[in-house]
């Protein structure tokens, strides 16, 4: 059996790789918060920080990380956190202003009861995440001019983004995904995605270390069979199989080449004209001999061309 002090020797060695470990996760993690900030123009100098607050992990550790980064920021900026209680049964309405209090950053807890709106109107075994969305999001664009916030920060990570451009391209048949930054249709605000670097699998990581009090979504979070679950499913498969992907998609999405695709309204294909009056630019393997010619043509030398 081992020793009163070999097993304690053991756990303090255990203890001290996992400080190191999650050192290491919060440090990427905050790097790659301020590089989609500064890369992107997220906050500037004065900017009231309206950082949504849904109780899940994403928004948990978006709150963390962003309070953590005002107090080093070379801008000034003010950080108030909101939750939406749309009166689901059973929220712990409690849970969310204890935290808030606990950390000192300023809060409000908006009520609003889209439960029973989203209840009417969707069909039983229907997808309520749509409706559900639209509705937070009208409540929480409008309570953002009421407090002066010149930004809305939400907590969609680089998955949530790879994934909704997929949704869209399977479901929708559009090549649409969630931007970093976005200002809304009425131009009245600005949303913007701090996570937008950061993976899903460290932002679990990061939640379960800091034992944030999560609040599981009694609406729609239990639903199953969920497009986005299929989406989900595949490209966790494809990160599995080929580390990166995920990173790879959507550094895509941040190169486009519009003459590459096919958007008649993005590129115009219609005007084309060709150009050969300046000096012809070396092809590869342009040597070539013409073996045979008829119907009037004339036989050419095409390295003369």
């Amino acid at each position: 059996m081992p020793q009163a002090g070999q097993t304690s020797t053991e756990e303090t060695a255990k203890l001290k790789k996992q400080t190191l470990e999650f050192n290491k996760l919060q440090k990427r993690l905050r790097r790659q918060m301020g590089e989609a900030i500064a890369d992107y123009s997220m906050i500037t100098e004065g900017d009231v920080i309206m950082a949504c607050i849904s109780g899940g992990k994403d928004s948990f550790a978006m709150l963390e990380i962003l309070i953590n980064l005002q107090k080093a920021a070379p801008v000034n900026f003010k950080v108030i956190a909101v939750n939406l209680d749309q009166k689901q049964p059973g929220f712990p309405e409690h849970i969310l202003p204890a935290y808030f209090e606990k950390i000192g950053v300023p809060y409000y807890i908006v009520d609003k009861d889209t439960y029973s709106v989203v209840k009417e109107k969707v069909a039983e075994g229907k997808t309520t995440c749509g409706l559900c969305s639209r509705l937070r999001r009208g409540t929480l664009y409008s309570f953002a001019e009421s407090i002066g916030a010149t930004k809305i920060a939400l907590g969609h990570h680089m998955d949530d983004m790879v994934e909704t451009l997929f949704l869209n391209m399977f479901y929708g048949g559009r090549m649409k995904a969630m931007p970093p930054k976005l200002r809304s249709d009425d131009q009245r605000n600005v949303v913007i995605r701090p996570l937008a670097y950061c993976r899903e699998k460290d932002l679990i990581k990061f939640s379960d270390a800091k034992k944030f009090p999560i609040i599981p979504c009694n609406l729609c979070g239990s639903q199953e069979n969920l497009q986005r679950q299929n989406i989900k499913a595949m490209l966790q498969g494809w990160d599995k199989q080929q580390p990166g992907r995920v990173e790879s998609i959507f550094r895509s999405t941040q190169h486009i080449s519009p003459s590459q695709l096919a958007d008649k309204n993005l590129f115009d294909f219609e005007q084309l004209p060709l150009d050969r009056s300046s000096d012809k630019a070396e092809y590869a393997f342009t040597e070539a001999t013409v073996s045979s010619a008829g119907n009037g043509v004339q036989m050419v030398d095409v390295l003369n061309l």
